[in-house]
């Protein structure tokens, strides 16, 4: 089974070594876009490593599949995998990988279902709660999002992705912003709504919930709810300056301390502000090309992996 052994291998390093190494890498918050699309494809390896070695192994503990599985195939590509009498170990892999799908998969249906709940109790709230907009305001309801303001004295914006998506700024907010920062905030906002993040983040929490000693899923969980911070944040300096999102941010976080004493939760506001302020180059052309070929390239090694000794004996 030397398809089956080279997949559980492969899923093993990118698991491991892989995440590590990303995690590390000092690229990565100068091209958030990028790092997410990295990480992306690094999760997904490790998914189809998973779900092909299950095939595998389900093919090698029953016959019957393995003869559907390998129906219509040339001559010599079945005996090439030598799965015929590893009955015994294709079903402990199965068993083993059989549980892991099934856990990934209640886990993702539980964390959608709670998030969309979340969502539709938020929006009932706005709904009862939300004054109507200043005139001056009114251009926005032509955007996609509606611009929601809620009074409360404490500077706050945030978004509501969904059908019906909302951004949501206070009265304090509107208070203490300046235009130029209020529309710098409400861009942030609105990139986290049209890049569809909360979906993502869905996603890894879902993986971590459902495998906490996992460490590639607790990683990638921490590593999105950070890049799509920056994303978000570029988004908004290529509209209204590096300098007046830093100073929008600060402004929203003053009071909160995090720029003295800091909340865990609100911990990377001081990084984010230094780094909207020094205004670090992105990476070159070249380099993100390269990086992103590694990128795409990494789910399909698996799959050649898994196709190998198929090939091979073609050949």
């Amino acid at each position: 089974m030397p398809a089956l052994i080279g997949l559980l291998l492969l899923g093993l390093l990118l698991s491991t070594v892989a995440p590590r190494l990303l995690a590390r890498a000092r690229w990565a918050e100068r091209e958030p876009v990028l790092a997410l699309l990295v990480w992306q494809c690094l999760v997904v390896a490790v998914l189809l490593c998973c779900a092909l070695a299950l095939l595998l192994a389900a093919s090698a503990a029953l016959p019957e599949l393995r003869s559907l599985l390998f129906a219509g195939a040339p001559h010599g590509v079945e005996a090439a995998y030598g799965l015929q009498g590893a009955e015994g170990w294709g079903r402990l892999c199965a068993a083993v990988l059989a549980a892991g799908g099934l856990q990934t998969v209640l886990a993702l249906t539980r964390e959608v279902r709670t998030a969309k709940a979340l969502r539709h109790r938020r929006h009932a709230q706005l709904a009862t709660r939300a004054p109507e907009l200043p005139d001056s305001m009114e251009a926005d309801r032509s955007r996609r999002e509606r611009l929601v303001v809620l009074e409360n004295v404490r500077p706050e914006a945030w978004s509501l992705p969904g059908p019906d998506s909302r951004l949501v700024v206070t009265t304090g907010a509107l208070q203490q912003l300046t235009d130029r920062e209020l529309a710098a905030v409400l861009s942030h906002e609105r990139g986290h709504v049209r890049a569809r993040h909360h979906w993502l983040q869905q996603f890894a929490q879902a993986l971590a919930s459902g495998f906490p000693g996992v460490g590639v899923f607790s990683t990638f969980r921490n590593q999105v709810a950070e890049l799509v911070e920056l994303a978000a944040d570029d988004r908004a300096a290529r509209r209204h300056g590096r300098h007046t999102t830093a100073l929008a941010l600060a402004e929203l976080n003053l009071d909160r301390g995090v720029f003295g004493s800091c909340p865990p939760g609100l911990a990377q506001s001081p990084k984010r502000v230094d780094r909207l302020l020094a205004g670090r180059p992105r990476l070159s052309v070249p380099h993100r090309l390269r990086l992103t070929v590694a990128a795409l390239a990494t789910p399909a090694v698996v799959v050649l992996l898994a196709a190998a000794p198929g090939l091979h004996s073609l050949l």
